[in-house]
């Protein structure tokens, strides 16, 4: 199996790609512990992963807050004898689709300030471990806003291009202590709206053009490659797949999973 009794801690474990990939990463044999806010979406988690005959434990933890994150991470660490695999999949509700004249400072700095605050506190406190034993993978997730350009976008797109930017410095800081870090960039995931934060904020923006979400998004999948959006169990294979010896050689970069929105 690709994670065979490796020590994974996901943050954000409880949402969409969080958990998504917690059933995978036990699946191919890794030792799951799921951290989060929400303790109801966390047993979610962790009952369908032992539904599928696995098992994960589970914690309740700011990932906001560098000593909630550091105490939790300590106590992995300590009963499990490391830290093999850190992924941050925290989502943070936020405006798109408006002017810079109609986004307020506060709008436009809250999904920057979330997401590379999170993404540093979860990274510092894994990063502890790992450069101790000589190996280690930190994943991040991105999304397309760090490439696109138009209306609507500023926030999103300081913040995507931000984390992206955090994964690849710190890749070059971990990388001769034998720790990985690679950013993962999906694009919107139709089967994900109706469990995360994505189905409200999509719901706004398509409001804003008077278009139905799902009519939406289906113009999204159609300014694709592949004429379709990534979903969640193709994400989470990857990142599973990022986070095994089989991809060992792989650090300091952004996977494109945007099924052809963005080529590279």
């Amino acid at each position: 199996m690709l994670l065979q009794d490796k020590v994974a801690v996901i943050h954000g474990g409880g949402g969409s790609i969080g958990a998504a990939a917690a059933r995978v990463f036990a699946r191919e044999g890794a030792r799951v512990f799921l951290a989060g806010r929400s303790l109801p979406r966390l047993e979610a988690a962790a009952s369908a992963i032992g539904a599928d005959g696995g098992a994960a434990e589970i914690a309740v933890v700011d990932a906001m807050d560098q000593d909630a994150v550091d105490s939790h991470v300590d106590a992995v660490a300590r009963a499990h004898g490391g830290i093999d695999v850190a992924l941050n999949t925290v989502g943070f509700d936020h405006v798109q689709g408006l002017s810079i004249a109609e986004t307020s400072l506060a709008d436009y700095l809250h999904p920057v300030t979330g997401y590379l605050q999170t993404n540093f506190v979860t990274a510092k406190a894994a990063a502890r471990h790992m450069t101790a034993r000589g190996s280690g993978v930190i994943l991040t997730i991105s999304t397309p806003g760090a490439r696109l350009t138009g209306r609507g976008l500023i926030g999103n797109a300081a913040q995507s291009a931000g984390l992206e930017g955090f994964s690849r410095a710190l890749a070059g800081e971990l990388g001769p202590a034998g720790v990985r870090v690679v950013c993962v960039r999906p694009n919107a995931l139709p089967d994900a709206v109706d469990t995360s934060y994505t189905g409200e904020m999509f719901g706004r923006i398509a409001a804003l053009t008077a278009t139905p979400r799902a009519d939406w998004l289906a113009g999204l999948a159609g300014n694709t490659l592949l004429d379709r959006l990534p979903l969640l169990d193709e994400v989470a294979e990857y990142l599973a797949f990022a986070a095994s010896d089989r991809a060992r050689s792989m650090t300091g970069v952004v996977a494109n999973l945007t099924a052809g929105m963005i080529v590279d």
